[in-house]
């Protein structure tokens, strides 16, 4: 089992997520092998929240170029947490 802090990698603030958060759903970057379940325990267990659904996506890394060498960033997972009505995480308020 792995430790909720190493599931959770960082929270994804840009314009589209902090319109999500009028809506009650939050954006975190999660690590590529957690599973929802375990998702939904992390974010409950670190914000001591009520999650009602967990929503997972495979993101493709970006192709770069630094001159005329070719590499891509690393793909990533992404997770939009819905909290129940109510809820809120202090974390984003400032945003």
């Amino acid at each position: 089992m792995m430790d909720p802090r190493d599931i959770i990698k960082k929270p994804i603030v840009t314009e589209k997520s902090t319109r999500l958060m009028e809506m009650n759903k939050y954006c975190f970057a999660v690590d590529r092998r957690a599973n929802k379940v375990q998702i939904k325990e992390a974010i409950e267990s670190i914000f001591n929240v009520r999650v009602l659904d967990v929503n997972t996506m495979q993101m493709l890394g970006k192709m770069k170029r630094m001159g005329r060498h070719e590499g891509r960033r690393p793909n990533w997972k992404k997770a939009i947490v819905t909290l129940e009505p109510g809820s809120r995480i202090e974390f984003f308020e400032g945003v």
